[in-house]
């Protein structure tokens, strides 16, 4: 059966009748409200797949209007089609202006309707589908990687999967902190409600109230927040830092007293929501800079995770390029690519870490279907040209003799290599191909000291 469910709101007992029965003749499930109240109540108690909205019902001339806004405050992607016994020019422009779907004057025609009808619902279908897809293949990926630090925090993830404490995930942009708390919601008692992400490093100063708390508006509308769509569930707040001093402070009084108040609102709303927090800033710097205040750290640092960025833990670097070429051919349906030479990859310092890396692979997937090699080294070079830092200038190098400069690139390169492997001598021997006393004494020959 269709699962497709489409909201009738007229106030003529006649029209809703007929409207009723034309979706559910076309396999549609439907449900009615006969006045603007009921309507809101049937919206905020489960938002449809579509709506059909008469522009006048009992609370104005235009509540319509009002209640197409308030549906597209909850869910912007809902196909709304407008209905009116007394339409205009005017009263038409203004409803597309709002967000409809389509406008439609009384009495209508049930051809032209349902074929509205039948095109929002492909379209709302085609959103759903187009979601589900980026959300599987997000929710898809794990948190792959044998390093110590990945092995750490897949540790942490079970034993936070019973506890309800806050979150501070710590890590450079693109290492994974959103798939971390994604992974602490997906093992939580609370997998089944929402996982909310608030950016605070892409919101308007000015908004970063309303985005959190939500507004109740002049005309009786209300703008949810952040905390109460992810109620039940889990809110990321992701660039905590970012926050303005004077929402922390109000963050911090939610905090303590567990309840707030929307803006414009009179009444207090409890909370029941998890937070976890992320950062790509270093928080004790930011208090001190006096950005960030000590007391809100101290409430949200209550269990912390740090993630390594990915040219640490060069060992996940081939489990990441292995994973991510099998899932993204999965995803695009082409046979799975090989990388045949890892050196150049494992040598890049990845600025932007595992995001991209796995764009890289994504990159790759479309530009290379045949599975070329060359093609595909072509790809990885074209694409990390600009990124990769030159450490030794060919005009710096012809100034010196050979010796020197090859010592000046032995000692370079054994050093990043050491750095890599967190300086343990034996793991970067294995990698460089040298036995451990070999590289050891190649080191010292080549003035470097106190590695351990």
């Amino acid at each position: 059966m269709n699962t497709t469910e489409i909201l009738i709101v007229d106030d003529n007992a006649d029209i809703r009748i007929i409207l009723d029965d034309m979706i559910k003749d076309a396999g549609f499930k439907t449900r009615l409200a006969a006045n603007y109240n009921q309507a809101l109540s049937e919206i905020d108690k489960k938002i449809p797949d579509v709506a059909i909205i008469d522009v006048k019902l009992d609370k104005g001339d235009n509540d319509g209007i009002e209640l197409l806004n308030h549906l597209k405050q909850k869910n912007k992607d809902v196909p709304v089609i407008i209905i009116s016994g007394h339409a205009n020019i005017e009263m038409a422009i203004e409803s597309l202006k709002s967000g409809a779907f389509e406008f439609i004057q009384k009495p209508f025609d049930r051809e032209r309707l349902m074929n509205f009808v039948n095109r929002a619902v492909e379209k709302i279908n085609l959103i759903k589908e187009n979601k589900s897809l980026k959300t599987q293949l997000f929710h898809s990926f794990e948190l792959v990687g044998k390093s110590q630090n990945i092995l750490t925090i897949k540790e942490q993830i079970n034993k936070l999967s019973n506890s309800e404490s806050r979150v501070f995930i710590y890590g450079p942009t693109g290492s994974g902190k959103e798939l971390i708390a994604r992974k602490i919601h997906k093992k939580s008692k609370r997998f089944k409600n929402p996982f909310i992400i608030l950016n605070g490093a892409l919101l308007d100063v000015k908004k970063y109230e309303k985005e959190l708390f939500g507004e109740e508006k002049n005309d009786g509308s209300i703008s949810y927040g952040a905390l109460e769509n992810a109620s039940g569930g889990i809110l990321l707040i992701d660039e905590v830092t970012e926050i303005p001093l004077e929402t922390q402070s109000k963050i911090l009084r939610v905090l303590i007293d567990q309840k707030f108040k929307r803006i414009n609102g009179n009444h207090y709303i409890k909370v029941n929501v998890r937070i976890i927090c992320s950062t790509s800033k270093n928080v004790k710097n930011e208090i001190k800079n006096g950005n960030f205040r000590e007391d809100l750290f101290h409430r949200l640092n209550v269990f912390q995770i740090d993630i390594a960025p990915l040219s640490s833990r060069i060992e996940d670097i081939p489990l990441l390029i292995e994973y991510f070429s099998e899932q993204i051919s999965k995803n695009y349906n082409i046979k799975k690519f090989i990388i045949e030479d890892n050196n150049y990859l494992l040598n890049y310092s990845w600025p932007g870490n595992v995001r991209e890396l796995r764009n890289l692979i994504e990159r790759i997937a479309i530009l290379s279907p045949g599975n070329d090699k060359y093609k595909i080294m072509e790809i990885i070079k074209e694409s990390l040209k600009d990124s990769r830092s030159e450490d030794f200038s060919l005009n710096d190098s012809l100034s010196i003799p050979l010796k020197e400069a090859r010592e000046n690139f032995e000692k370079e390169y054994l050093l990043n290599q050491v750095k890599k492997f967190g300086g343990n001598i034996s793991k970067t021997a294995k990698f460089v191909g040298m036995e451990r006393s070999a590289l050891h004494r190649k080191l010292k020959l080549l003035g470097v000291k106190d590695l351990n």
